[in-house]
C-alpha cells in the first residue's frame, strides 16, 4: 500500500475505509486536469494515463457513483477520461452529463446569459495575443491561458487587468493554474456540482480530490454536507504540486504528492476490502 507523504498511510486509509467498506453507498469524485491528467502547456494535448482510466472503470463497477468535476466542457471531459460509465460535471458545474446520456444538462441559472463572457472578450480581443494570452472558448465560460507564454509574468499581469475590467462589467473572474476564467455571475461552481451529484439519497459517504483553487469550493461543500448530516463520511484529498495554492494543503483532510498519489488511492479504493491494491 502506498505511503501518503503528508498524513501517513494509516491516516488516509482510515479516513477512506468507510467508502471501501460500503461502496454501494459511496461516491468517488475527482477533478481532471492536474489530478487525473498531467498539466500540459495546451489543454488539447492533455491525456489521462491508462492506469487512471482502468482504476476509474473498476471503481464504476463497484461504487454507487464515480464522477469527474472539470473546468472543461462535460463532453470534452468525457472524451479525455474515455469512460461513459462516469458522471461528468463540466464548465465548473454549469453542465451535468450523467452516465449513458448524450447531451449535457445546462445550469438554468445562466439561461439567456450564455454569451456575456464571449461578448466581453470580443471587445478586448486585440489585446490578448500581444499580451501572450491564449483564449479558449468554452461557451458560457471564456478562459485566458498564459502557460508557455514568452513572458508569463507580464501575461498574468495583463490577465489581472482584464479580470478587473470583467468584474466591473458584471462577470465573475475565477483563477486557476496559469488560467483566468470569466463566467456569468451567480452560475455554476464546483460546490454546486458536488451538491447535484450527491443529491441521490443512496449516497451517504464521499471523497473528492483536486489540485487547484476552484477545488476548494468542492471541499467546502463536501464538508457542509457532512455537517448537515447528509454524509456520514466526507474526505477532501489535496493533490499537491509546486503550483498548488497554499490553501489546498490547509483545507485537505488528506494530501498526496501529485497524480501518482491519487492514483494509488483510487487503486486501493477499487480493491475489495481486506486486500492490497
Amino acid at each position: 500500500m502506498p505511503q501518503d507523504p503528508e498524513s501517513g498511510e494509516g491516516d488516509w486509509a482510515a479516513r477512506l475505509e468507510p467508502l471501501r467498506r460500503e461502496p454501494g453507498r459511496a461516491a468517488v469524485l475527482s477533478d481532471v486536469d492536474g489530478t487525473l491528467a498531467p498539466i500540459v502547456e495546451r489543454a488539447a494535448d492533455a491525456a489521462v494515463p491508462a492506469a487512471a482510466r482502468e482504476a476509474l472503470a473498476a471503481l464504476a463497477e463497484r461504487y454507487a457513483l464515480v464522477g469527474c468535476i472539470s473546468g472543461r466542457r462535460a463532453i470534452e471531459a468525457r472524451r479525455l477520461v474515455g469512460l461513459d460509465t462516469l458522471a461528468y460535471a463540466g464548465n465548473h458545474g454549469l453542465e451535468l452529463l450523467l452516465p449513458g446520456e448524450e447531451t449535457p444538462r445546462a445550469d438554468p441559472s445562466v439561461a439567456g446569459r450564455e454569451s456575456e463572457a464571449a461578448e466581453f472578450l470580443d471587445i478586448v480581443d486585440g489585446r490578448l495575443e500581444a499580451a501572450g494570452l491564449r483564449r479558449e472558448d468554452k461557451g458560457p465560460i471564456q478562459a485566458l491561458h498564459w502557460r508557455g507564454a514568452e513572458d508569463e509574468a507580464t501575461a498574468e499581469s495583463r490577465a489581472r487587468e482584464i479580470a478587473n475590467e470583467a468584474g466591473r462589467a458584471g462577470l465573475e473572474p475565477r483563477w486557476g493554474r496559469k488560467v483566468l476564467e470569466l463566467r456569468p455571475a451567480g452560475g455554476g461552481g464546483k460546490d454546486g456540482a458536488v451538491a447535484s451529484l450527491l443529491a441521490d439519497e443512496r449516497l451517504d459517504r464521499a471523497a473528492y480530490a483536486g489540485d487547484d483553487r476552484t477545488d476548494l469550493d468542492a471541499f467546502r461543500r463536501l464538508r457542509g454536507l457532512r455537517e448537515e448530516g447528509r454524509l456520514s463520511a466526507a474526505v477532501c484529498v489535496g493533490v499537491l504540486s509546486a503550483e498548488a495554492p497554499a490553501e489546498l494543503a490547509e483545507e485537505s483532510d488528506v494530501t498526496v504528492g501529485g497524480l501518482d498519489g491519487w492514483l494509488a488511492i483510487l487503486e486501493w479504493l477499487a480493491a475489495p476490502e481486506g486486500s492490497a491494491a
